[in-house]
């Protein structure tokens, strides 16, 4: 962030570096897989559909794709009783997060090999899920003792042979065949247009913000002044700000007036390239203000406790992998970007990292956190066991094995 501590400018570097650093590149995912869907007419959720015994496979695919677009689209799919909860461990497992953007950068070898451990590990673990329960529903009792009166996870196992919802899960929306309908659920003579004004310049924006997002990660992710001019740090900071307070009037005022009332929630189709651009910018405030959220959260913990998460993460020894898997329950891109940036300098094994890159969900993990909180905590949980047996395997077996140093492994 910016170095300051001073509690506005951590809200206003919380605001800035969520659009920028986070929002961007979930907004150029989301309108991709988005336009994929308007151009096939839906085919893409449909083969996510129909594909049962496919899906945690397919999801591990999506979370994969650098930022957390893809894992995104996998989420409301849940929520409406079309994937399983094995899909969902094995989607937020893989999710690669805005941090693959660093290692891409900076540790490209590093970045293959550990992002391909965590699509394997992930797809097993979801397979595992689904078939073989793997106690899902003594944690979902766990859970549901320290969270009373919220809803139940699927049980992770095949209903009736097949994927599909369960009996027993009290679905937010009524009805797991919910069926999303697009198209604002108010009008008025100044707020329609106004809202319509700030989903298009929020796009104007978010263009700007993908520029120098892209620079910044190319850059390192280094700390980046809170200022306004004409350098690199003033237009990171006003397209930054502009960007995230459009995003929190999108959110709170502008979808009911343009285009998407409910948010979070599977699309089929789309009916235009605005309507698709719509629900990219509106599923991207969401999630953007949950990243604002946890931002800023972060920054008054740490303030407030002095907590130096990457020395701790660094901890010599076995001690390296399980700090990484801690970092990574952490919800949101934030903590993993720095801890991207702290392995880059070679100060963490790569052990870390690949444990790390398990047990994150990224910003996936908000809209199903909002719908379904217990599912979230559950499913956190299960990317947490696989993340600690690989991390602890790796940083003892690596260097014996594949006779390569775990410091500095991959980085350019």
């Amino acid at each position: 962030m910016t170095g300051v501590a001073d509690p506005l400018s951590i809200l206003l570097a919380s605001l800035r570096d969520g659009y920028v650093q986070v929002s961007v590149f979930v907004a150029v995912t989301v309108l991709a897989f988005g336009l994929v869907q308007y151009r096939t007419d839906g085919a893409l959720l449909r083969a996510i559909e129909d594909n049962e015994r496919l899906q945690p496979l397919i999801g591990g695919l999506l979370g994969l794709t650098p930022g957390c677009g893809g894992a995104i689209v996998v989420m409301p799919l849940y929520v409406r009783g079309s994937v399983s909860f094995g899909t969902v461990v094995a989607t937020l497992g893989a999710t690669a997060g805005d941090s693959a953007f660093v290692i891409l950068a900076l540790a490209p070898e590093a970045a293959l090999y550990a992002y391909a451990i965590a699509l394997v590990a992930s797809v097993a673990t979801g397979y595992l899920v689904d078939t073989a329960g793997l106690g899902v529903t003594r944690v979902d009792a766990a859970v549901s003792r320290l969270s009373p009166g919220t809803t139940a996870t699927d049980g992770g196992t095949v209903v009736n042979n097949r994927i599909g919802p369960n009996p027993t899960h009290d679905y937010p929306s009524g009805s797991p065949t919910h069926s999303h309908e697009a198209g604002p659920d108010r009008t008025s003579r100044i707020l329609t247009p106004l809202s319509h004004a700030a989903h298009v310049a929020w796009w104007v924006a978010a263009v700007g913000g993908l520029v120098l997002g892209t620079i910044y990660l190319l850059r390192g992710g280094p700390e980046i002044a809170l200022s306004v001019g004409v350098d690199f740090a003033g237009a990171f900071t006003v397209f930054g700000l502009t960007g995230g307070v459009l995003s929190l009037y999108l959110y709170a005022i502008g979808r009911h007036y343009v285009g998407e009332g409910e948010i979070a929630r599977a699309r089929d189709s789309f009916g235009s390239v605005y309507d698709t651009l719509t629900h990219a910018a509106m599923e991207t405030s969401f999630v953007t203000v949950w990243v604002i959220v946890a931002l800023a959260g972060y920054e008054y913990v740490v303030v407030l406790s002095g907590l130096d998460v990457a020395a701790v993460a660094a901890t010599a020894g076995v001690l390296a992998p399980i700090g990484g898997v801690a970092v990574g329950l952490i919800p949101g891109c934030g903590p993993q970007i720095l801890l991207a940036s702290v392995y880059a300098e070679g100060a963490l094994p790569f052990s870390a990292l690949a444990a790390n890159a398990i047990a994150q969900d990224g910003d996936a993990l908000f809209p199903l956190l909002a719908i379904d909180p217990k599912a979230a905590v559950v499913a956190t949980i299960y990317n947490a066991l696989p993340a600690l047996v690989v991390g602890v395997a790796l940083f003892f077996l690596w260097e014996p094995v594949f006779g390569m140093p775990e410091f500095g492994f991959g980085v350019a």
